[in-house]
């Protein structure tokens, strides 16, 4: 589709991104540059809600007695949220005072954010939205995406199979730690014949429940660094699903997103944050979560941020209309109470138990015959590579002989959500393990 062809709020917003970051404008996909937030119904209503003092007769839900029409049946299992915080559409961008209270929440917890220029975060239907959401911008058919061996299945569905782009992998692990060598080399590799690359980073990591430490977070932000100094146009999309379950098992892990070093880093960089209260405040089920634009220029990142913003709105407008008002009013009280510190810090040690409790028992001397540890420190998970037997089997013999399940993560790899069990499950799960292994072989 040529310039003159697209939606002039479209044009307009590309020429804006183009004359603020050219290398931005030049990593959108062909729907990105399509993208618009339409000056509809939602603007009118607006406008309208600030001005119509007499009579508002421009929203789409029913109003009675001055607020949302509802049901006295669903309203009654609502405690402490008033009728307007649960029941009317939220704007596409999410709740103004939750999108402020993560942007606080973001800078408390990574100090070497503040004084860099990044977005207002986006509200998403928790990470899966907001990874679709990215294809929606940034991926086209062909794209290639550099991640680990070690990754979340549902990356395949989201871009290989939704958007036709093709991921390239590299070994996740070298030794104790993150492979960063293997890391660099393809994004070398990847780059090739390329002018964008997208590199997608989830830590702590699914399925293996790893953090990088320092020196491995510095070492990768420098691959990074030198890719974009080679002229490769980067976006490195964050994964950050599971940010601040860090136990630092072994060695001190690094407890900063990436996001914080990537931010204003080089020209052609964008780095983009997806986070949420799904794992960190353990609401699942609320799908509330955030996206977050990290752009490489300091000095036209307002720019990039609002036209990224008006791009992002029309995704999620021609997409999904807006997330729960209900989840994102829970969590704004959330973050908003007294109290939320206190209880995380609660549940953070329980999992910090469970995490101890499986690092000390999969090291165990009667187990070695077994299985080798993959490194672990944070997060849900953790994996062992079972020796002399394909996982898929160990997995059926544990269903069929122990009534226990774990995943089978592919080849020899099994992932144990050490996160759902309990401090007496964890050696008597690990026993069958070793049972069932044995049994096999």
């Amino acid at each position: 589709m040529s310039p003159t062809d697209l939606n002039p709020l479209a044009r307009e917003l590309n020429e804006h991104l183009e004359s603020a970051a050219p290398e931005v404008f030049g990593m959108l996909s062909g729907l990105g540059r399509r993208l618009y937030f339409p000056k509809g119904i939602l603007s009118q209503s607006a406008e309208a809600k600030a001005k119509a003092h007499r009579f508002n007769a421009t929203i789409g839900i029913a109003t009675e007695g001055g607020g949302p029409m509802h049901l006295a049946s669903i309203a009654a299992h609502l405690r402490d949220v008033a009728p307007e915080e649960a029941f009317p559409y939220a704007p596409p961008a999410g709740q103004p005072a939750l999108r402020e209270r993560w942007r606080e929440k973001m800078l408390a917890e990574n100090p070497s954010l503040r004084g860099k220029s990044f977005g207002l975060p986006v509200v998403t239907s928790a990470i899966t939205h907001g990874l679709a959401l990215v294809g929606d911008l940034f991926v086209d058919p062909g794209d290639v995406l550099v991640l680990p061996d070690k990754l979340w299945g549902n990356y395949r569905l989201t871009y290989e199979v939704r958007l036709g782009a093709r991921i390239a992998t590299y070994p996740f692990y070298a030794g104790t730690g993150f492979d960063v060598a293997s890391f660099a080399a393809a994004l070398q590799r990847s780059a090739e014949g390329r002018e964008k690359l997208i590199a997608l980073l989830n830590f702590p990591n699914n399925p293996t429940g790893y953090m990088p430490n320092e020196a491995e977070g510095e070492a990768i932000v420098e691959a990074l660094l030198r890719q974009a100094e080679r002229g490769t146009r980067l976006l490195v999309v964050l994964d950050d699903a599971y940010f601040g379950l860090f136990y630092h098992l072994g060695e001190p892990s690094r407890t900063e997103s990436l996001f914080a070093s990537l931010t204003n880093l080089h020209p052609n960089l964008l780095a983009l944050r997806l986070d949420g209260a799904t794992k960190e405040l353990f609401v699942w089920g609320l799908r509330c979560g955030f996206l977050t634009v990290g752009p490489g220029r300091a000095d036209t990142a307002e720019a990039v941020c609002a036209v990224l913003d008006a791009k992002l709105r029309g995704a999620i407008r021609g997409g999904i209309s807006n997330v729960s008002q209900l989840s994102q009013s829970l969590v704004r009280k959330a973050l908003e109470s007294s109290t939320l510190e206190q209880e995380r810090k609660d549940k953070h040690e329980t999992l910090r138990a469970r995490a101890e409790a499986v690092h000390r028992v999969v090291h165990a001397e009667r187990f070695r015959d077994s299985w080798d540890v993959y490194p672990f420190n944070s997060g849900y998970f953790m994996c062992l590579r079972a020796k002399g037997v394909e996982a898929e089997a160990v997995r059926v013999e544990l269903l069929e002989r122990h009534g226990s399940g774990v995943i089978a993560a592919g080849g020899s790899d099994l992932r144990i959500a050490f996160s759902c069990l309990e401090l007496e499950q964890v050696e008597p799960l690990f026993e069958s393990v070793h049972a069932a292994i044995q049994a096999l072989r």
